[in-house]
Formats: structure tokens, sequence, C-alpha cells
């Protein structure tokens, strides 16, 4: 589920401002020609600094709102039940099959359970983060932050760019001022996976079971 919150946080916050575009101004883009932050070294470590308070903030929340005691109760079981059910589908066992059947009502209830404890918390951090990054990090920042030593576009087409193409930096009419460099959007998105599965164990909200 995290993953998945950090997915549509970069498709939102894209260099052409996804859904919310207009606040891009006349460059089109999220960032600034005059930031308060200039010089990448700066930059590149604002940026991934406001990725590590935001991603305390989320765990902060996760904490006191899901009880975590129920929720790896909920979790273990589930699993097991699932581990369970595919031994019994390979070895072809038919009565075990039929007894874990009339349990699936109540372990289905259990996995809607457990999705509607991580949704809970997912649903009051997500407006917010968002919101603080199309109008707070825009007026800090420039539209570019950090360079790549190799392009980070692994996924073809338009949609999902991470860094400035060679054909980008060479229109001066465009944001990017380099080849490769990391926009300000991606950098932030990159800098919250890198550090949400540390910061998860280390606050003890992490969805594995230990």
């Amino acid at each position: 589920m995290e993953s998945i919150l950090l997915l549509l946080q970069g498709i939102f916050l894209q260099d052409d401002g996804g859904f919310l575009g207009f606040l891009g101004g006349d460059r089109g883009a999220l960032g600034s020609d005059d930031p308060v932050i200039a010089g990448l070294i700066a930059a590149a470590f604002a940026v991934s600094g406001f990725g590590i308070l935001l991603n305390l903030l989320n765990s902060a929340i996760r904490k006191k709102m899901i009880d975590q005691v129920k929720w790896r109760r909920i979790m273990k079981e589930t699993r097991a039940f699932n581990k369970e059910r595919m031994a019994a589908f390979r070895s072809k066992d038919q009565e075990r099959i039929n007894q874990l059947n009339k349990k699936s009502a109540y372990m289905n209830k259990l996995s809607m359970e457990m999705m509607q404890m991580n949704l809970r918390p997912m649903m009051i951090t997500f407006i917010p983060l968002i919101l603080i990054f199309y109008f707070v990090l825009p007026y800090l920042f420039s539209y570019t932050v950090a360079i790549s030593p190799v392009s980070l576009n692994v996924i073809p087409g338009d949609f999902f760019q991470l860094t400035c193409t060679a054909e980008q930096a060479a229109d001066p009419d465009h944001v990017c001022e380099a080849e490769n460099a990391i926009f300000l959007w991606a950098w932030y998105f990159l800098s919250s996976i890198a550090f949400s599965g540390i910061i998860m164990k280390i606050t003890k909200t992490t969805m594995e079971l230990n």
C-alpha cells in the first residue's frame, strides 16, 4: 500500500504538473526561476529533508491510527490461510480445499478490514502532502535540483520522466538546463522511496511481519 501511495504521488507530481499542471505557471513545471534555496547540493539535501520529514509525519499518523498488534495478527492469519490454501491446491487435497473454502468469507472480511486500516491514514496524509509539494516546495527550489550520471527515464514515453532528456536540455525555453538533470518532483519522489522503508522500520510501522 505504501508503494502505491508513492507511485500516485509520483504521477501527480511529474514535471508537467500532472493533473494540477496549471500550478506550474508559464513554465508548465513545478519549481521557481528564483528559488529561495539555490545550488544543486543544498537543494538536493533540502528536498531529501522534506521527504524524510513528511515520511516521519506519515509514520506518526499511521502509528497513531492503526492498532499495530491487531494489524499484525490479521496479516499473520491471512498469510497462513493463503499459504495453507495454496498447499491444498498443489496437493489436490479436495477435502482440505472444501474446508478452507468455508473459511473464505471470514478471511475476505479480515482482508477488507486490513485494507481499511491502511487507507485511513493514507486518506489523511495524501492530500496534505500533495498540497505541501505544490504550494511550498516550488517556491523554495528550482525546477531541477540534482544531476544523475545516467537517464532515469526507464518507462517509455513522456508519461513518467524523472530526468531531462538531451532534447529538453537543448531547448532554451525549457526548464532543463542539463541532460539527466533530475526534476524537483522526481528527487522528492526518489527521496521518499529511499527513506520510506527505513523510517517505517525505525518507527515500527512497517507492513512486514517480523
